[in-house]
């Protein structure tokens, strides 16, 4: 019985500076990461680990003798972020033992590190009928003055065999706050798509309305008839509902996004147009495989796609690999600072949040001057062919080149 943890000075002295030392650890920049794209960090900025003592311990030694964890926390992941007066606010969608998600918001002035989340977890109004799971939110300051956070609902499916407990109807909730204090709830998005996740929503009106992102499903995992990442309007967020929707960005066969792709966060406005941050998903043999990449889309016409890079933006590595999930990358939080400065948050596995650094002017050359997707095998060689043709024409025509003896 020796073994059995007792409530003591030193046990919680022990779990006060373990949280303590994740809290406030720095978070260098990985120096092995040389793509140029972006900067990537050597840890996380969030974790199970930076939840507070107070919403998993009761601390009372009367009811809770041996300091025993009351209320677990399985993983933090799938963040929306917003900047607000030079702070960093993530709003995390916390899973606890039990595998249901709520929302809870961290904050922080670097926003690559000293994320520490706030008194208590967000409770959200709920509505009739209620939302078994709610996760994934994308936070959105629109030009009506609002900031906006859109969600995906999860309820049991009612057309299933009562011995199928799995099968789940998802539909795109929405929020609503001035302060990230006090939300009003607004009732579920309205569309003629059976299933809606990753909705976003465009951060100004375009033809005097709003304009959402959506992607269109015909079940909770199989996209059907969906083909891809949407675009549809709605008179208004009171009472939103989508008529239309059309595809903006298409899913494509033997490509990063052949099984589905979906909106991250709401899109980066720029001199050269709207800049966007999504997830693509493909089948492999260990299971769906998801990786983000970015996209283009014209300033005027933002249902436009104008310049679209080939291959993924960002996929897991080393340890981000491993998780409740395998070789999995999902964001729905990016920030433009006012110096320019771009973060992009992403989930590793379902499991911790990540960031990556980089700035407008670098994204916009990423996107226009990476080569699309040759989509064949004999396009991507020839493409690669004529980058080192083109290579090698420089070095040789300068001596200085430090490649110049590596190609003799």
């Amino acid at each position: 019985m020796s073994s059995i943890p007792s409530y003591n000075s030193a046990r919680l002295k022990s779990l006060v500076e373990r949280y303590r030392s994740k809290v406030e650890a720095p978070n260098p920049v990985d120096s092995t990461w040389q793509n140029g794209w972006y900067e990537r960090f050597e840890n996380p900025v969030l974790t199970r680990d930076h939840i507070p003592l107070t919403w998993r311990y009761d601390l009372n030694p009367k009811t809770n003798p041996r300091l025993l964890e009351r209320l677990g926390i399985n993983a933090v992941m799938n963040s929306g972020a917003i900047e607000i007066d030079g702070k960093i606010y993530l709003v995390s969608r916390t899973e606890g033992y039990d595998r249901k998600s709520f929302f809870a918001i961290a904050e922080s002035y670097s926003g690559v590190d000293g994320f520490r989340y706030q008194e208590y977890p967000l409770d959200i109004p709920e509505i009739d009928p209620p939302t078994t799971n709610m996760y994934d939110m994308r936070l959105v300051k629109h030009q009506d003055g609002w900031i906006y956070g859109t969600f995906c609902c999860e309820r049991k499916c009612k057309k299933a065999p009562k011995s199928d407990t799995s099968s789940a109807d998802a539909q795109t909730g929405i929020v609503r706050t001035k302060d990230l204090k006090k939300w009003e709830r607004l009732p579920d998005l309205r569309t003629n798509s059976a299933q809606q996740r990753n909705v976003v929503l465009h951060p100004e009106f375009v033809n005097g309305k709003y304009a959402l992102y959506t992607r269109p499903q015909d079940g909770f995992i199989d996209t059907g008839s969906g083909g891809g990442i949407g675009w549809g309007y709605s008179d208004s967020m009171e009472n939103a509902y989508i008529e239309k929707e059309i595809i903006i960005n298409g899913r494509v066969y033997h490509t990063i996004k052949e099984v589905k792709n979906g909106m991250g966060a709401a899109p980066i406005k720029t001199p050269e147009g709207w800049l966007h941050v999504a997830h693509g998903v493909r089948a492999t043999a260990s299971g769906l495989r998801y990786v983000l990449f970015a996209f283009l889309c014209d300033l005027n016409e933002p249902w436009k796609v104008i310049a679209e890079p080939g291959g993924h933006f960002l996929a897991p590595l080393g340890y981000e690999r491993v998780g409740d999930l395998v070789s999995v990358i999902f964001s729905n939080g990016l920030v433009q600072r006012d110096n320019g400065e771009v973060l992009i948050y992403y989930a590793s596995c379902d499991t911790r949040m990540h960031v990556a650094r980089s700035d407008v002017g670098t994204l916009l050359d990423y996107v226009k001057g990476t080569p699309p997707d040759m989509l064949t095998s004999a396009g991507c060689v020839r493409q690669r062919i004529e980058l080192v043709k083109k290579n090698l024409e420089y070095i040789n025509s300068n001596p200085d080149c430090p490649l110049l003896k590596q190609t003799r």
